[in-house]
């Protein structure tokens, strides 16, 4: 049985196609375009997404490599123009890195973009890149110059244009997401015009396709913010976890910081009791910097650690004391910003046919971070999902998008869990996934939108207070609701 097979028939996904995979009418066949073809020739298309739980039938798969030029805005607009015609949405991708769904047309045309050209302009501070660039490229085009990406999402894989459409950020400091990095952006609207749109021009677009995951237009480029690459040395604090908060506060007040991030431990009979926070400031010698690296041999033993935890309660421990103890004697010497940012997601894949790393992302303000623990160490060791990991970020108040998830400085919480690919493991992370929502947004907080879709419509309004007014913006835009995923067909187009 191959494995969209097994998951397909374990979790009954996928509408139609989940229940001719579970009938084993036909071999899932692999194309070229990276979908898997049901039925043979004729058959169905299924694309997916990083949960490897968002099997969704589509129409086509477009791979477009052509440069930001008026021949990929002739296709773009001819795609939109039959998708129009035929009642059938479309959605425009780069790594689908997402795991609800949220970069997947239903039944429709998926786009996914493949150039990474990249221009840079010293004297504005700027890069001009194509909408489909991998930050692997942009920093492989900037750091030989001298230049890093102001923010970019972790990790390099992601595309540039596909993380101003999710708005998502980083951990440079002091910045908000990635999307207030840029000076200007050209996308192709529904309707098929071709728009320029800044914080200056087109203003309402600009806010509404940041953090717009695609529903709002198709981008084709972008000019982004880029800043001096420089060599840092890291500091390393242990505390209390009811400490951070305060000790994040004041490390971000320090001038001299320019990466900054915190973790947790997430042994369950400690669970959330202590705190690291890694800081990095400017070295004084910055002459004769060496060229990005990324994946070296500590990543890697660092991967394997990570791997290993998985139902190991002792190696959990093992991990933090080499967190703490070990990591700030062996990894306490220089690098340069673009190693630092320059690391793969691949570096922890799970490679087991039988779990999945889910992602979940939560933003709180410093006051409430002491109730964001009281609520996670309540609510998470209560279920028997594996707790892997958890990053604490920094992101600056964001006044632009209009699904802002910062609508005040936040402390960001990435957490990675390990889930058994069955019912019974995908009812509870849903069952946990609303409590801990619930938990957060009574303290002011809000949940981030990529990740599986298992709040309910009720708490996206009350974390996202703006939704309904997007999704007036959007049908006002786009009235044929030519561009749809999963985030607009589960939890938009119902407000």
């Amino acid at each position: 049985m191959s494995t969209l097979t097994r998951r397909a028939a374990l979790l009954g996904v996928g509408g139609t196609v989940g229940w001719a995979l579970t009938k084993g009418l036909s071999p899932a066949l692999p194309s070229l375009d990276g979908t898997t073809r049901i039925g043979g020739v004729g058959g169905a298309s299924v694309l997916n997404d990083a949960s490897e739980l968002s099997q969704t039938t589509i129409q086509k798969h477009l791979i477009l490599k052509d440069d930001a030029s008026d021949a990929l805005i002739a296709t773009i607009r001819q795609e939109l123009a039959q998708a129009r015609s035929e009642g059938r949405p479309v959605n425009v991708g780069a790594a689908r890195h997402s795991m609800g769904g949220q970069a997947i047309p239903r039944d429709g045309t998926a786009i996914t973009f493949d150039n990474g050209a990249i221009e840079l302009d010293t004297a504005a501070q700027t890069y001009h890149v194509h909408a489909g660039a991998r930050w692997s490229q942009v920093i492989s085009k900037l750091d030989p110059a001298g230049w890093s990406p102001k923010v970019m999402q972790s990790n390099n894989d992601f595309g540039a244009a596909a993380t101003f459409s999710v708005n998502a950020h980083g951990w440079p400091v002091p910045f908000g997401p990635m999307g207030a990095t840029v000076r200007s952006l050209r996308m192709i609207l529904p309707d098929g015009e071709l728009v320029t749109c800044s914080p200056s021009e087109n203003t309402d677009l600009f806010n509404l396709a940041m953090g717009g995951y695609g529903l709002i237009g198709i981008i084709v480029d972008m000019e982004v913010e880029m800043v001096q690459n420089s060599r840092l040395t890291p500091s390393f604090e242990v505390m209390e976890a009811n400490d951070f908060s305060a000790a994040f506060q004041q490390a971000l007040n320090d001038p001299q910081v320019t990466m900054a991030y915190g973790r947790l431990n997430v042994e369950r009979a400690r669970f959330f009791e202590s705190a690291l926070l890694v800081t990095y400031r400017e070295t004084e010698d910055q002459s004769d910097l060496p060229l990005a690296a990324g994946s070296g041999w500590m990543a890697h033993a660092a991967s394997w650690i990570y791997r290993a935890q998985l139902g190991n309660e002792a190696l959990k421990s093992f991990r933090w004391w080499n967190e703490t103890r070990l990591g700030p004697v062996i990894g306490s010497g220089e690098v340069s910003r673009n190693s630092l940012i320059n690391e793969p997601v691949v570096t922890l894949d799970d490679r087991n046919p039988d779990r999945v790393d889910i992602l979940h992302e939560y933003f709180v303000g410093f006051d409430a971070f002491d109730g964001f623990l009281k609520a996670c160490r309540e609510v998470i060791p209560a279920s028997f999902q594996e707790f892997l990991n958890v990053t604490l970020r920094y992101v600056a108040q964001d006044n632009q998008s209009t699904l802002a998830y910062a609508t005040e400085p936040r402390i960001a919480a990435v957490m990675s869990f390990s889930q058994e690919l069955t019912q019974r493991g995908e009812a509870d992370m849903a069952r946990m996934t609303r409590d801990l929502i619930d938990r957060i947004v009574d303290i002011g907080g809000a949940y981030y939108l990529p990740y599986r879709p298992h709040a309910t419509i009720d708490q996206l309004t009350k974390a996202y207070p703006t939704a309904e007014a997007f999704a007036r913006a959007k049908r006002d835009l786009d009235p044929q609701l030519v561009l749809r995923n999963n985030l607009w067909d589960s939890y938009l187009g119902a407000l």
